[in-house]
């Protein structure tokens, strides 16, 4: 199997692509070389089968959409209360606007991960573990709120982040004096996440 590592990431940079423009059906090796702009037959010397190569999707998404330590190490300067969840909700939703390609792949993956009991079980364990992590980041930070908070948050970004970046105009005015997305963003953290005296 080849070794080149920039064009194994090259690769796997445009199955995102393809992913995010036409679905898991139309993720195919001659899809993702023709995105990589290399030599039909390429992708097949980097990876194994359509499995290894979403498991390589799914292990590449997860660092590039991951947030920048040095922004995480700024915000928890601040006082750790309600403002700096929102202030990492903030981020999120940020990072989803610049890289709405990553995120719709993630979406993608997600719906492929219906159809493909080995991809289900991998990308259930990834997912779960991103949950977990976020749980146990929340309580090392001393952020309000506990489990319970981060995973009523979890689901409510995930919803919104879904609809913004998919359907937008399903939120158009739906609250009034609410702008989409970012007011629904702060009435999101301000619903789920106790002021710190209220904890």
């Amino acid at each position: 199997m080849a070794r080149n590592p920039e064009r194994r990431a090259a690769l796997v940079d445009a199955a995102v692509e393809v992913l995010a423009r036409e679905g898991a059906r139309g993720l195919t090796f001659r899809a993702v070389d023709a995105g990589a702009g290399v030599p039909v037959g390429t992708s097949s010397n980097y990876f194994t089968d359509r499995d290894d190569l979403l498991s390589q999707v799914d292990a590449h998404l997860h660092r590039r959409l991951a947030p920048d330590p040095s922004m995480l190490a700024d915000l928890l300067k601040a006082p750790k209360d309600r403002s700096l969840v929102l202030g990492f909700m903030r981020d999120l939703l940020a990072r989803a606007t610049r890289d709405r390609t990553g995120y719709l792949a993630l979406f993608e993956m997600r719906l492929e991960a219906t159809r493909r009991p080995a991809l289900r079980a991998s990308y259930t364990k990834s997912i779960r573990g991103d949950l977990e992590e976020g749980m146990q980041f929340h309580r090392n930070a001393g952020l309000p709120g506990g489990d319970e908070t981060v995973t009523v948050l979890y689901l409510a970004m995930l919803g919104l982040l879904l609809e913004h970046l998919t359907l937008p105009g399903v939120l158009d005015g739906v609250l009034p004096d609410v702008t989409v997305p970012d007011g629904l963003v702060e009435r999101i953290v301000t619903t789920i996440v106790p002021e710190a005296g209220d904890l």
